[in-house]
């Protein structure tokens, strides 16, 4: 009996360390995590704070994500070496604008006529192989986990005071804007200006820049890019910008797997978020917005800068057999949707 009774009493004290165990571990405080976006305040109250507001109250206390938006710890040219290095512990942006060292950065952003509408870039990466080819790429490099992409808007070219009627016009202009697109339309004469984000108004009002080809008009309303130019063309370059999630890896691997989960479905809510955002924006302000005169470089020309997109996608094909695969996906799919036609394409 008093065999039992010491046994009891044994078993009972261990039981209480058991159950005292998540006290402590409490005790210690929620995971911190300090997150930076390529975007300044005004979009990313859009890109990116409903999915990190969601997140924190989800996660319950157990962990707490700090959002700083473009180049407030780090430089945005500089955000996939702070990642790397631990200073950041997860960043939002493209992979070309971050300076990502792979080679399917230049991907990143906007690469020209490789989608027509916002949603060809998830089913890209879902249903044809990008998603395998992007994990792939980072795999490579120690201390970063790609955790997915998504769509943001298309790309069109506002200016200032001087307005694109003509591929011509773009000759000498200075615009703000993401890497992969201004190599391509540096062939016509845009000279692609790197900037501080939050500088670009300014920078626009002083004469510093022209304009900018870095966003669709939902943005550019939105920053209040919209009134200071004066002028946006309607001929898109591409139909939706490629950006991503990062983390740092021993950050993301300290995270538990159910927060692992709630970070990830949070993150596609951000996605899903910013289709309909833009989606809905980009009609209404072409048609019902009133700050800027909508001009259009004829069909006749612009075919010319569509077929120049072609030469520019075997350049990038050539930089590697990854990069290589990643454009023959692009020419899969666009033979897909043009055979398809309506309601998938239109012409």
């Amino acid at each position: 009996m008093n065999t039992r009774r010491k046994f009891l009493t044994s078993a009972g004290v261990v039981g209480a360390g058991a159950l005292a165990a998540p006290a402590i571990v409490k005790a210690q405080g929620p995971i911190k995590w300090r997150l930076q976006t390529y975007s300044g305040a005004p979009l990313g109250a859009h890109v990116i704070l409903p999915q990190i507001e969601a997140f924190n109250k989800a996660a319950n206390g157990e962990m707490e994500i700090e959002l700083f938006y473009a180049d407030q710890l780090v430089p945005t040219g500089e955000l996939f070496r702070a990642l790397q290095s631990g200073t950041l512990d997860a960043v939002q942006s493209d992979d070309a604008t971050m300076s990502s060292p792979v080679d399917i950065s230049v991907f990143g952003g906007y690469f020209p006529f490789s989608t027509r509408y916002s949603l060809d870039l998830p089913v890209l990466f879902d249903r044809y192989g990008l998603n395998e080819i992007w994990a792939e790429a980072y795999g490579e490099i120690e201390g970063v986990e790609w955790l997915g992409a998504g769509a943001w808007d298309p790309l069109h070219i506002f200016t200032v005071d001087k307005p694109i009627r003509s591929i011509k016009d773009m000759a000498g202009l200075r615009v703000f804007g993401v890497p992969t697109a201004g190599r391509f339309l540096a062939r016509y004469g845009l000279i692609p200006v790197e900037v501080p984000w939050e500088d670009v108004e300014v920078a626009m009002q002083t004469g510093e820049l022209d304009g900018v080809a870095w966003c669709g008009f939902t943005e550019a309303y939105e920053v209040g890019w919209a009134d200071v130019c004066n002028y946006a063309l309607l001929n898109n370059v591409t139909g939706a910008w490629c950006g991503s999630y990062f983390a740092n890896s021993e950050s993301w691997a300290k995270v538990p797997d159910h927060l692992k989960e709630l970070f990830l479905v949070t993150m596609d809510q951000s996605h899903y978020y910013r289709q309909v955002w833009y989606w809905g924006g980009e009609a209404d302000l072409r048609v019902n917005g009133d700050k800027m005169e909508l001009t259009t470089i004829p069909a006749e020309e612009w075919d010319q800068v569509v077929g120049d997109a072609e030469g520019f996608w075997e350049e990038l094909a050539s930089i590697s057999p990854r990069t290589k695969r990643v454009v023959d996906t692009f020419k899969r799919y666009n033979s897909v949707m043009d055979k398809v036609g309506v309601p998938y394409r239109y012409s």
